[in-house]
């Protein structure tokens, strides 16, 4: 366990790294290794969440309010995951950018 200081030292250190070599900064990716940069897009999690609003409405149709608002919510949440997973691919692949090689 870092105490204050070191945990503020090391923040420090942070910001002036990704200040001074973003690059490196954009490569080594904040150490975050649990987004795969090859993944696939969340295409069966959108089909899920249509899936479910489509359950959704059926529900509210049939009268049974407290399963179609739980069916929705279930919906948000499954769109909210893959709009994330979307959105955090797109964002691994712009840190896949060429590194200029330096033949000096």
């Amino acid at each position: 366990m870092l105490s204050k200081e070191d945990s503020r030292r090391l923040a420090q250190l942070e910001r002036q790294l990704r200040r001074d070599d973003p690059d490196f900064c954009a490569r080594m990716g904040g150490g975050n290794f649990s987004v795969s940069p090859t993944g696939f897009a969340p295409i069966p999690l959108f089909i899920l969440s249509a899936l479910v609003i489509a359950a959704a409405i059926v529900l509210v149709v049939v009268g049974w309010w407290i399963a179609a608002s739980i069916a929705t919510v279930w919906a948000a949440v499954t769109t909210g995951a893959a709009a994330h997973r979307l959105r955090r691919r797109r964002e691994v692949r712009s840190w896949q950018r060429p590194v200029p090689r330096s033949d000096g």
